[in-house]
């Protein structure tokens, strides 16, 4: 039994984890060559960008990661048809807030710049990198949601295949658009909005396959189903909507602290935090399809040991990410910092020493949190989303940045993460779920 559940949790995670890592090497790349084509100036003005990338990776998430556990558990009960009926909600919602985020790119997109802290010097490249990505929103949200059906189908293996190709295309395409053909912030934002149509066309291999178990259906949404879905995603939505809002806030503080010089400190350390945290979303995410089957069949001894391995993977985690950061730092900055600007190296340095120790805190929150919304827990998914990445976090970072300037800023993300596993650990004690020994 030990050794099946460790087979399982090996298989999904490793494929998952790999496939997020290429997932998050989309505004990655795009922050290399962006370094070495535009500057401070173009890093900053990605910086100002990623936010909104945030809500639409967020609302694909909401729905796939909802629909998905719905879909599982379902699946799980033999119910076939309600299972169906799901996978099909999830594709006609995604195509729908798709067409929403279009139009507001269409039409909004200079009055979004300026409202996320681009000025005169940044306002130009920033509003052509968000009409790009905000055009194509619903590409990046359908394939959030085939990502997720297709790995909760019983194919861990081709969605990591779809993620990784997908991303070493946005990085060719990143060179290519922006040196041979000189394309500018255009091409950088081009090259990662092509990245998930190449996934989706890889996806698509599954649907012919003889393992497919999806069927679209064609009926009416139904409001209740709907609901249902977006309740058991809405922690995932909340993690990004509220990585977009601390985004923000860090954005306009660091502003005002050091101008763009210290947005574009900040938006190295985040490129590579966002790797960091893809790989423990990539260890919830990958676990998710087991701690739902598990759930479905009440198998409570199961859901124990997945749990303990997810802890103890996001733990390991933090420890190799954060002895490898220190021992590299400079290195890491220098590759990001290509006008060799020693205020944002310095400012780079500090904050990758400090904003790092988060981690140790941050993967444990990740994979409870997931574990909360894939048994039905969403209420207590909701709050820990809302508390890390939002209620506390922003009022955090405006008080301790008055006390401490830009050392406050980076200890504040580090205080927020550690209250925040408090929390999680303490409801998931009061819970008494499968981590209580008498159900196991």
């Amino acid at each position: 039994m030990e050794k099946s559940v460790l087979k399982k949790f090996i298989k999904y995670v490793s494929l998952n984890v790999l496939g997020m890592i290429g997932l998050s090497c989309y505004i990655l790349a795009d922050t290399f060559f962006i370094a070495k084509a535009l500057g401070a100036t173009g890093i900053a003005a990605l910086n100002f960008s990623i936010s909104v990338y945030s809500f639409i990776h967020g609302a694909g998430l909401m729905i796939a990661i909802g629909g998905a556990t719905r879909y599982t558990i379902f699946k799980s009960q033999r119910k076939d048809k309600e299972a169906n009926m799901v996978f099909s909600t999830c594709i006609k919602s995604g195509i729908f807030i798709g067409i929403v985020f279009m139009a507001i790119g269409i039409l909004c997109s200079e009055a979004l710049a300026l409202i996320l802290g681009a000025d005169i010097t940044t306002l130009p490249l920033t509003k052509t990198y968000l009409t790009t990505i905000l055009c194509f929103a619903p590409f990046f949200i359908m394939n959030n949601i085939m990502l997720a059906f297709v790995r909760n189908d019983n194919n861990p293996k081709l969605p990591m295949v779809a993620m990784l190709t997908g991303s070493f295309s946005n990085i060719v395409l990143d060179y290519i658009f922006m040196f041979p053909l000189k394309m500018g912030m255009f091409g950088a934002a081009f090259a990662t909005c092509l990245a998930p149509i190449i996934s989706i066309v890889i996806l698509l291999r599954h649907f012919s396959g003889e393992k497919n178990n999806l069927k679209y259906t064609r009926s009416r949404i139904v409001l209740s189903s709907l609901w249902d879905i977006l309740s058991l995603g809405s922690s995932a939505f909340i993690a990004e909507v509220s990585s977009a809002i601390v985004l923000i806030t860090f954005n306009l503080v660091i502003l005002r602290l050091k101008g763009n010089l210290g947005v574009a400190a900040y938006g190295i350390i985040v490129n590579i935090a966002l790797v960091i945290l893809s790989i423990f979303t990539g260890i919830a995410q990958g676990v998710q399809p087991l701690i739902s089957k598990g759930y479905g069949l009440r198998n409570y001894k199961v859901l124990k040991k997945v749990l303990k391995y997810a802890l103890l993977t996001s733990f390991s985690v933090a420890i190799v990410t954060y002895i490898g950061m220190f021992l590299h730092v400079d290195g890491i900055i220098e590759i990001f910092n290509s006008q060799h600007n020693l205020e944002i190296a310095h400012i780079a340095k500090i904050g990758f020493k400090i904003y790092f120790i988060g981690f140790f805190f941050a993967g444990i929150n990740v994979i409870l949190t997931m574990y909360f919304s894939a048994t039905e827990h969403a209420k207590e998914a909701f709050i820990l989303s809302i508390s890390r990445g939002c209620i506390i976090i922003v009022p955090m970072v405006l008080l301790l940045s008055r006390i401490w300037n830009m050392t406050g800023v980076w200890c504040s993300f580090v205080l927020t993460e550690c209250i925040v596993t408090v929390m999680a650990i303490s409801i998931a004690i009061l819970m008494k779920r499968p981590l209580s020994v008498s159900q196991s």
